[in-house]
């Protein structure tokens, strides 16, 4: 079996090494410091347990790495547009693409009916791009349940959970989708193989949709924002928005937004991964978090001011962080 991960940042780090360890032909498509760390020094990924360093073989020319028997996407939303565009190399007439990323993928509408089959979304995919090179026929849903940081080029550290969910959009039982979930349990990964991936996408989302963007804002960690009962109360009337839309789309929530902050109240006082990101200086994920959610909301119906709120605050804040930094680079 030959598997490429896209990208080598904190999640994509760890499958690579995961995978690697277990003996499966690994190989990493990077870019920039991230491949010259690959290649110099190898992957680390640090944990509890001690640390592990792999050497994968690792290009930013997907030719050099040749077809695939699986590809996992391990890229944030906001970064898979430029990626999509090198990768073709990397698919053959049966690679099948995992996708790991947060908030709505560009797949999302495929595998189910009702008011939303068949449309596109803006936000997640402008003009197609993505959908034209890794079409629904390719995809594996996933979504990941594991908290790690990326704190340099080829060093990664693992600090809780190695939980994955994969399925296919339609829900069937196949030969690939067995392939990888065995793969990715002898990697040591938590595998749960749904028949409603759409569901388990959904489900994390909602419990993203607002903590990551009030971080990013506000400079917070969670513990600050969770000991503030105007701010939950806020982040509350978001995720209820939210749970209503996925009730009309089919993607029911049984928990309440209180339900889930006790769950995240459980992770302790953590830094997201919004927070890393907007204090590095580096784009983004709003778009496939809250601005899908407002785009899925305008398709169903259901009015969505608190997401809208965020998502307009969370847009701001970075650009003007942006026009800061661009002023201290004069």
């Amino acid at each position: 079996m030959r598997i490429c991960v896209v990208g080598a940042g904190a999640i994509g780090g760890v499958i690579a090494s995961g995978l690697a360890s277990a003996g499966v032909e690994t190989s990493v498509y990077a870019r920039g410091a991230t491949l010259a760390a690959l290649r110099s020094r190898g992957l680390s990924v640090e944990s509890a347990n001690g640390a592990v360093t792999v050497k994968v073989a690792a290009s930013d020319d997907a030719a050099e790495l040749g077809p695939q028997d699986f590809v996992v996407l391990a890229v944030k939303a906001q970064s898979l547009p430029a990626a999509v565009t090198g990768i073709g190399p990397l698919l053959g007439p049966d690679t099948a693409v995992l996708s790991t990323l947060n908030g709505v993928p560009w797949w999302f509408f495929d595998g189910f009916g009702g008011p939303v089959a068949g449309r596109h979304l803006d936000s997640v995919d402008p003009g197609g791009r993505i959908a034209a090179v890794l079409p629904a026929s390719r995809v594996i849903g996933g979504t990941v349940h594991l908290s790690a940081s990326s704190p340099a080029p080829g060093l990664v550290r693992l600090y809780s959970g190695k939980g994955l969910i994969i399925g296919e959009l339609s829900g069937a039982e196949t030969a690939r989708l067995a392939d990888l979930a065995a793969a990715l349990r002898d990697a040591g990964f938590d595998v749960t193989v749904s028949p409603r991936i759409h569901e388990a996408v959904w489900y994390k989302l909602w419990g993203n949709l607002t903590m990551n963007p009030v971080s990013a804002v506000t400079g917070a960690s969670m513990g600050p924002v969770l000991a503030d009962e105007l701010v939950v109360a806020f982040c509350s009337s978001a995720m209820l928005e939210a749970g209503e839309i996925g009730a009309r789309i089919g993607c029911p929530i049984d928990q309440t937004p209180g339900d889930r902050h006790a769950v995240t109240r459980k992770l302790g006082d953590f830094r997201p991964s919004m927070l890393q990101d907007a204090e590095a200086g580096r784009p983004l994920e709003l778009d496939a978090l809250t601005g899908a959610v407002r785009e899925i909301g305008a398709i169903v119906g259901v009015p969505t001011p608190y997401v809208d709120a965020l998502h307009g605050l969370t847009r701001l804040s970075a650009l003007a962080r942006e026009g800061k930094d661009t002023e201290r680079s004069r």
